[in-house]
């Protein structure tokens, strides 16, 4: 992977950059919005690219289940099943595994576990997790991580950390010795876990780099801990890292984290808020979240955000689309999803032009007086 770095503002540690890729080039600091099992649910790959979206995020625990790897590599990929022509990356299943409780086993050799499908029983290792992200064909694949929710007593946090750290070692081992099955090269993130510890974060980061990866993520946050606690973590990581490599925090996704978190110098970000919070009725302006269930909008002739450039506020007023999640139509889900994956890169644009302008600090404080507001 080639990340260069385009600008660094000087009024932060918040930085514009490109990352190539087999299938594109995305601008960061990039939002991916989540397409578990191949697709962002309600949305086309033309909706993503309406939107603005540059890279994708799919899942290789859902993968790998269904439709499974015979059928991705019958396609010859992901990009092809699913028609998304853009980069992809694909988490290696580290945190659904983790939310499956007791319907895994974790040991040296890696995760054992029960779909959630239909109970029968699997086996991720950081080898074939590598081999499933290479039928999946992913421009960027993740190793497998052990997850610990926060706090974690130390011991366990530790544990997590340095099994993490075993696996990779295994995962880039693996990744190296095997090529990419279809035509063009994939690339393979490493992932700091260490809980809440700054000594054990410092190791991991160390180990990482030892072993040495295309890109680093942050793990192990948006699991309990309090956003304080999240700052903290994520600025004594980007701090460690590499600056000629792309850093990704993984999983965090509220408006506000996100820009805490390009004001330290994260790159890259996933999350299921905007989608699973559409579908809920659930949408994100300027102004702070509307609940579009709610009946005080059944007669608003306004758009969701006046001004906004989505396909949903430049077609349809408020109370049309009230009407449509109130009756449970699918359209209604689809319209709040279009608006708020939209939103969300929207967010990250104007956060690469502030960096550009080295205004990122007011940029935020701007923004963030403003969307916190009391809505309904």
């Amino acid at each position: 992977m080639i990340y260069t770095a385009q600008h660094q503002d000087t009024s932060c540690s918040a930085r514009y950059g490109i990352v190539t890729t087999a299938h594109g080039t995305f601008e960061t600091p990039a939002f991916m919005p989540v397409g578990t099992i191949g697709t962002v649910k309600t949305l086309t790959p033309q909706d993503l690219l309406d939107c603005n979206v540059q890279i994708m995020l799919s899942n290789t625990y859902h993968l790998y289940l269904r439709p499974g790897l015979e059928i991705l590599q019958h396609f010859g990929g992901l990009h092809r099943l699913n028609g998304w022509r853009g980069p992809i990356l694909t988490d290696s299943g580290g945190f659904q595994v983790y939310s499956l409780d007791e319907l895994k086993k974790i040991d040296e050799n890696g995760v054992t576990f029960k779909s959630h499908w239909d109970g029968s029983k699997h086996l991720f290792t950081p080898e074939n997790v590598v081999d499933t992200q290479r039928a999946i064909g992913s421009d960027i694949m993740m190793v497998l991580d052990y997850l610990t929710g926060n706090p974690s007593e130390f011991s366990l946090a530790d544990e997590a950390h340095q099994q993490t750290l075993r696996w990779a070692e295994r995962a880039r081992e693996q990744f190296l010795n095997t090529p990419p099955l279809y035509d063009y090269p994939q690339y393979q993130f490493g992932i700091v876990q260490g809980g809440v510890y700054d000594e054990l974060r410092a190791a991991s980061i160390e180990g990482l780099l030892k072993i040495g990866f295309d890109g680093y993520a942050i793990g192990g946050l948006a699991v309990g801990e309090s956003a304080d606690v999240r700052r903290k973590v994520t600025a004594f990581c980007t701090e460690r890292l590499p600056k000629d490599y792309p850093r990704y925090l993984m999983g965090v996704g509220k408006p506000e984290d996100i820009l805490d978190a390009i004001e330290l110098g994260v790159d890259m970000f996933d999350c299921v808020i905007p989608s699973r919070n559409g579908r809920n009725g659930s949408v994100f302006t300027r102004d702070g979240r509307l609940n579009l269930r709610n009946n005080k909008h059944k007669q608003a002739k306004l758009p969701i955000e006046e001004g906004c450039g989505c396909f949903s506020c430049q077609h349809f007023s408020l109370g049309y689309i009230h009407h449509m999640l109130r009756v449970n139509e699918m359209l209604g889900m689809r319209l709040t999803t279009l608006h708020n994956i939209f939103f969300y890169q929207q967010l990250v644009r104007e956060a690469r032009e502030a960096i550009r302008e080295n205004r990122f600090a007011t940029h935020k404080r701007e923004f963030l007086s403003r969307y916190f507001k009391e809505t309904g």
